[in-house]
């Protein structure tokens, strides 16, 4: 962990939260994950080594609590991890608003189908299960495929066939289904453009786009151009 010897408490808290990949950890804790392969599907470009330190560090700082329960290590936020919450709040608002451009680099689908996977709103789901199969065109060929098994008890992501049957398939881009989840795009948009392509009952046509709850940023208001040009 990098000191920068000063007693500024803004010093003090960069001295955690600016090390390579630790807020985006804290970020998942957040919104949640508790496993390490949970959180490490939040992350999924850190490796799995450096996972387990930033972990360890941030439990001996008391951000993080690991307790042991027959299926593993369990992490937890401490009082002083949830006011963290705050933090990438703000830091994820700000972003959002003021760090718009995204490169090919940033076009994550692992990242991108795992935040779709939790932020599924159970209660518009219909009775039963629904397989709904995402196919990114634009895609390394084993990132390309995706399936959520969808019922209102419970949620599953696959990147494996689950063999039930697909009742629903989206074909789109990865930049497309990225910027409709940040909310700088319509679903209906993107249907009507072809941008995003459904297959499949047409009653399943119209209620996918309420199954999913945008990313909790996609309705941060956003700088005008003008507003931009001034700034």
């Amino acid at each position: 962990m990098g000191e920068y010897g000063q007693f500024c408490p803004v010093a003090k808290a960069a001295e955690v939260l600016d090390q390579r990949w630790t807020l985006l950890v804290i970020r998942e804790l957040v919104a949640g994950s508790t496993r390490f392969n949970d959180i490490h599907r939040g992350v999924p470009r850190m490796s799995r080594t450096l996972l387990s330190k930033r972990l360890r560090t941030l439990a001996s700082l008391g951000l993080i609590a690991r307790r042991d329960d027959p299926r593993g290590p369990v992490y937890e936020l401490t009082d002083a991890g949830e006011e963290l919450a705050g933090v990438v709040d703000v830091v994820g608002q700000w972003g959002i608003r003021w760090m718009s451009s995204l490169s090919e680099e940033d076009l994550d689908p692992a990242l991108l189908v795992w935040d779709m996977q939790r932020r599924v709103d159970r209660n518009a789901l219909p009775s039963g299960r629904t397989v709904l199969a995402v196919v990114f065109v634009d895609a390394e060929p084993d990132l390309r495929d995706w399936w959520f098994v969808l019922t209102p008890d419970e949620v599953d992501m696959c990147d494996d066939d689950p063999g039930y049957g697909t009742d629903l398939t989206m074909t789109t881009s990865v930049d497309t289904l990225v910027r409709i989840w940040r909310g700088e795009l319509g679903w209906n948009d993107a249907a009507r453009t072809d941008r995003l392509q459904l297959h499949g009952a047409r009653s399943l046509q119209k209620q996918v786009k309420d199954w999913f709850q945008l990313s909790p940023f996609a309705g941060v208001p956003r700088p005008t151009a003008a507003t931009s040009l001034t700034a």
